[in-house]
């Protein structure tokens, strides 16, 4: 999945004029102790924005479970104002009410969090673009997401959102077709400019995921890069599947395998 988000990355940046940066390392240690719910100590890096700001007019940070397509629009060009921060409001469709009340209760009450369709507006960070002139990154600090992180879901996302309403920073929802996420369904999702696996990734399960991901991305590619890499990548995505189920079924290998040629559809 790595390998495949990179390669539509680099194609991505290419097309627009951006740079590509992956974050290969750290810069933000933080203790993940015996966490309330899944947390890595990854999240943080996202802080790090702060310091490309200050070499770049504005970023587009992008999750690693992302595919952006070969037809995929400039994101740039359609969300052009450099005070706005853009992101995906998933609070319409998803409840995060519970995080946001954790969050409030740790650290202050926001009596006024904004509402959509009388739903609260929380951000997924999977996609962000932002501008020197957002001063979010100069606002978030660390030791806060340390006291955070062992206790509230999605600890950083919260965060980013508890900051966004706090402070009234300037923002605005992007289009599903930058952050096409499988909780709007299946239908026409290959459509979007950027479409996001998270979860379960537009299957039935979270360990079909990397299947899926490298099928779609081998099928939306199928023109546009070599056809035996994407035969490598079809493959190693398969095995990548193959040894999660030997690690979670305690059935013998060869029996794993044929159940899963036979019954695993995408």
């Amino acid at each position: 999945m790595y390998r495949a988000a990179l390669l539509s990355f680099e194609l991505y940046a290419k097309k627009v004029g951006a740079d590509l940066i992956v974050s290969k390392e750290l810069h933000y240690p933080i203790t993940i102790s015996e966490p309330k719910h899944t947390a890595s100590p990854a999240w943080t890096e996202k802080l790090y924005i702060k310091e490309l700001l200050k070499e770049y007019d504005r970023v587009l940070y992008v999750d690693a479970d992302i595919i952006i397509t070969p037809d995929a629009n400039n994101i740039f060009e359609v969300y052009d104002d450099l005070e706005t921060l853009y992101l995906f409001n998933e609070g319409e469709l998803l409840e995060r009410q519970p995080v946001i009340d954790k969050i409030t209760h740790i650290m202050g009450d926001l009596p006024n969090w904004p509402q959509v369709n009388q739903r609260p507006v929380y951000y997924n960070l999977g996609c962000m673009l932002i501008s020197k002139q957002c001063p979010l990154f100069e606002i978030a600090q660390l030791d806060d997401l340390q006291k955070i992180c062992n206790h509230i879901k999605y600890y950083e996302q919260t965060y980013v959102n508890y900051l966004i309403h706090r402070d009234n920073l300037k923002h605005q929802s992007i289009s599903a077709e930058f952050n096409r996420m499988d909780v709007l369904g299946l239908d026409g999702y290959k459509q979007a400019s950027f479409i996001h696996y998270a979860g379960r990734g537009y299957t039935n399960s979270s360990l079909k995921r990397e299947v899926r991901f490298i099928n779609d991305f081998c099928e939306l590619f199928d023109q546009h890069l070599d056809s035996e890499m994407l035969a490598d990548l079809q493959q190693a995505g398969w095995q990548l599947f193959i040894d999660k189920a030997h690690k979670r079924y305690k059935l013998p290998k060869p029996i794993i395998n044929a159940l899963a040629k036979s019954f695993v559809t995408i």
